[in-house]
């Protein structure tokens, strides 16, 4: 299915004070809305995806899976920022008829949400029977849940936080210094960076993934090796693959996006803000996940009122929320079935 686009052609305020004179966003929608427009599905897209879900979270969405298109309206639209066509640092400011590159404005997670409220109401949505979304994408589906409240009837939020961690800040500093390491970042043209976006996607791939994940999947069964280790290949491999796909300026402005994610912000506290929701709330971690520990979302599940948690175990990491499509299903019809308040520790097999 192709992508839309939603045009907004009035100055778009950012939080920060600056504007973009009008925005894009590029959206995917799957089924039909019902009747009476209540089986909506809003999903919020992770940090480098699109909005095709069904390209990149098949098993809980497409044919015969859980959210499919027979029964739900299903939306994902493209964030801000994004390389995937919503506006973005290549795309063209108007006011010189060249690429932004370094002189887009930064976008905060509640600009990106903002763009998508505007679209919901162009698309005629007036509730939202579920909003979904991990990492990045559960910070956006929290922030619409706390700043449109009446709005979203059920938000699942997996491995993510209330506010951005020290930790996660860093991880993101770490990646962006490996652009600015690439002169080329600086000369202004769409391939800028490149070997620099290389290096900050290995990074970014160790925080995903973790000690366990490569002892399963990049061990050498060769014990004379002494160079050419499947672990190395495997980063550079990964490191293209972003490359071929995305551009370091994009990626620069979305971890600036992502470090911003502090719902207590302008508001009375982190917590009063989470006392805001008023979602059935499902939170997920993962046991193994270093980017964003179980404690966060132990936090998130403790400060949501009535918020169930789930918790999982899976060799993967933090990526564990787009590969065990199986005990997500499991967990989130459950949920949706009416099972709540309870903490719960899965295992997969």
């Amino acid at each position: 299915m192709s992508v839309n686009k939603f045009k907004y052609k009035k100055d778009f305020q950012l939080e920060s004070g600056k504007h973009l004179p009008g925005i894009e966003v590029a959206y995917h929608t799957f089924g039909k809305l019902n009747a009476h427009k209540n089986n909506v599905i809003w999903v919020c897209h992770a940090l480098t995806a699109n909005s095709d879900v069904l390209d990149w979270w098949s098993g809980l969405f497409g044919e015969e899976c859980y959210f499919n298109e027979e029964e739900h309206f299903i939306v994902c639209a493209n964030v801000l920022t994004s390389a995937y066509g919503s506006t973005h640092p290549l795309s063209t400011n108007p006011a010189i008829g060249e690429p932004y590159y370094l002189d887009f404005p930064q976008c905060s997670i509640r600009d990106i949400v903002k763009a998508h409220q505007l679209l919901a109401d162009h698309l005629g949505i007036e509730q939202i029977k579920v909003i979904i979304g991990g990492s990045l994408g559960g910070q956006q589906a929290l922030e619409w849940s706390i700043s449109q409240p009446e709005r979203i009837n059920h938000a699942i939020l997996i491995a993510t936080n209330a506010k951005s961690s020290p930790w996660l800040i860093a991880f993101n500093e770490s990646q962006r210094l490996s652009i600015a390491a690439d002169p080329t970042f600086y000369n202004n043209t769409p391939n800028g960076g490149a070997n620099g976006l290389k290096a900050a996607r290995s990074i970014a791939l160790l925080s995903y993934r973790g000690y366990q994940t490569y002892n399963v999947t990049q061990q050498d069964n060769n014990d004379d090796l002494l160079d050419e280790y499947k672990a190395s290949s495997y980063q550079s491999y990964q490191g293209d693959k972003l490359v071929k796909r995305f551009n370091a300026y994009s990626y620069w402005y979305l971890s600036k996006a992502m470090d911003s994610h502090n719902v207590g912000r302008g508001r009375e506290s982190v917590e009063a803000a989470l006392a805001l929701v008023k979602a059935k709330t499902l939170v997920i971690g993962i046991s193994s996940d270093i980017l964003y520990p179980v404690v966060e979302q132990h936090y998130l599940a403790k400060h949501i009122e009535g918020a169930t948690y789930v918790e999982f175990d899976s060799i993967y990491g933090h990526d564990s929320f787009l590969i065990e499509t199986e005990i997500l299903t499991k967990t989130v019809a459950a949920f949706l079935s009416g099972a709540n308040g309870k903490i719960v520790k899965l295992h997969t097999a």
